[in-house]
């Protein structure tokens, strides 16, 4: 059955995320390995990789991913920005590389000025000099299909095909799919019969083999209405009903499914540190375990 988890902090070293996943019993994993709205990292230190691949392997929480930074924008023509977002996905990669993870999910950015057709075109030839000049690498490129929200690229399955097949070799390249963005972009996948239809179009256009992950989130707002905004499962727009088909989906069933919806102000309450779980986490998990079952044929 897929294998569901959620995002966790990294709040006190990397292992610390594992831990704080195993109290919540995810089975997978997503963390940030730095901070996701600044171009700056941290160095990761020999004991701190060799601690958080042990705990990986001593808990059985696989696959884990890491999601790239919010300021990564590989679709601009801005040329300080865009050699500013290529060595930034490189460090991603890099240090994904080292905690032995899956792969990095990566929104592709926003065209801004540029046609459809030349984002297309950067991202894909950005891709391609990433893979290329990390020839031995296993780390995959995840990309996420996004909101549309503005001219933000990645919102059409015709968009994310277009990237993936201006990459000579796509050997390490997937897609995050974001029920949330799933809905927000256009994809009516609430009704039986849009949901047959979202999926059908995804095999044709892209094929279940690049899928790699999804982002389990309710959204907060309907269909069509290019927003981004993350709802409790089962408390928005999409309802249950269509996360209890994904769940029991046989095409799916190898597939970590991660939920990154609101957490609790930890902030105010001190428990930053310390090994409780989150209400809010726990309330979610606990839904998608509920609708989980062993039936895999719809």
């Amino acid at each position: 059955m897929p294998r569901i988890g959620a995002h966790m902090s990294v709040a006190g070293g990397l292992p610390l995320a594992i831990a704080r996943a195993q109290v919540h019993r995810c089975e997978a994993m997503q963390i940030f390995t730095k901070n996701a709205n600044q171009w700056r990292a941290r160095p990761l230190g020999r004991e701190e990789i060799a601690s958080f691949r042990r705990t990986a392997d001593e808990t059985g929480i696989h696959p884990i991913v890491s999601h790239a930074s919010y300021l990564i924008n590989i679709a601009t023509t801005n040329p300080v920005l865009r050699s500013q977002s290529l060595a930034a996905l490189l460090e991603e990669i890099d240090r994904a590389e080292a905690l032995g993870l899956l792969g990095v999910v990566l929104h592709p950015g926003a065209r801004m000025a540029a046609s459809e057709e030349e984002a297309v075109a950067l991202v894909a030839r950005a891709l391609t000099e990433v893979l290329r000049s990390r020839p031995k690498g296993k780390t995959m490129i995840l990309r996420e299909h996004t909101a549309g929200q503005g001219t933000a690229m990645g919102a059409t399955f015709e968009q994310i095909a277009a990237m993936l097949d201006g990459v000579r070799s796509r050997k390490r390249l997937g897609v995050c799919l974001d029920t949330c963005h799933l809905l927000a972009s256009g994809y009516d996948i609430c009704s039986e019969e849009g949901y047959c239809r979202t999926f059908e179009r995804f095999e044709a256009l892209i094929g279940f083999e690049r899928l790699k992950v999804f982002h389990l989130n309710d959204s907060k707002k309907p269909c069509q209405s290019h927003v981004d905004r993350h709802e409790h499962i089962g408390k928005g727009c999409i309802g249950l009903e269509p996360f209890r088909r994904l769940l029991n989906d046989a095409r799916f069933d190898h597939l970590p499914m991660l939920i990154e919806t609101e957490k609790t102000d930890t902030r105010v309450k001190g428990d930053t540190m310390r090994m409780l779980p989150d209400p809010l986490d726990v309330m979610n998990l606990e839904t998608l375990r509920s609708l989980r079952t062993k039936t895999q044929d719809l």
